[in-house]
């Protein structure tokens, strides 16, 4: 099937790199940026995680939104930037993989819009990642329908942070997300923050240094 730009919005979108060359890094972060931001604005967290032989990925999302309505409206009402934007994230993963770097050692992450659309990606393509980082997000839809996420996470690390009050993430998705990956077979670490808001934390920063360490190490 041959997709244009009306069902295919985010098709040929840039994604920019930082970090270590692909060919020679150890290990690569594919990180998604929030509504309204851009690939060049997640990349700084690069910088503040701080490690090398990692290569960092960022898609840019067509008009710097992945889908149009909250994550949390039902799925049709999201179509067609919900399936583009999964479709993209499954390029930059075989990019990844045709690089030489095997999805064990692949970091899917996220902040706000980019954290609901790497869990829901992850959860609908479970595999053994490096790990996946979701800072203030949840899994996609007005109701999480469990037919629609089969097979093993195969005891990949899944971290999940979120402010207990915040006004675009619902604590108890969180809680529902965390309990969803536990059931594909994720470890699964949840912190709820109390007061934090809609942003991250050093707390959040350092799961994610420990999530790459982890991978560095393997």
């Amino acid at each position: 099937m041959i997709f244009d730009k009306t069902t295919r919005p985010h098709e040929g979108q840039p994604v920019i790199e930082k970090g270590k060359a692909l060919k020679e890094a150890k290990a690569a972060v594919i990180i998604v940026h929030g509504r309204g931001a851009t690939a060049e604005s997640i990349l700084t967290m690069a910088d503040e995680i701080d490690r090398s032989d990692v290569s960092w990925l960022a898609p840019q999302a067509a008009n710097y939104t992945w889908y149009p309505y909250s994550f949390l409206a039902p799925l049709e009402q999201n179509e067609p930037g919900l399936s583009s934007a999964i479709a993209l994230l499954s390029e930059v993963v075989a990019k990844v993989e045709e690089a030489g770097i095997p999805k064990n050692k692949i970091v899917l992450a996220g902040f706000s819009q980019g954290a609901c659309l790497s869990l829901e990606f992850a959860a609908r393509n479970p595999a053994r990642y490096g790990g996946v980082v979701a800072l203030s997000g949840g899994v996609i839809g007005p109701e999480l329908d469990n037919e629609r996420y089969q097979g093993d996470m195969e005891q990949t690390p899944v971290f999940l942070g979120c402010s207990d009050y915040d006004h675009h993430i619902p604590e108890e998705r969180v809680h529902e997300s965390a309990d969803l990956f536990e059931r594909l077979g994720a470890r699964v670490t949840k912190k709820i923050y109390t007061g934090l808001g809609h942003t991250v934390n050093d707390d959040e920063l350092n799961h994610f240094r420990d999530i790459l360490d982890e991978v560095l190490a393997g």
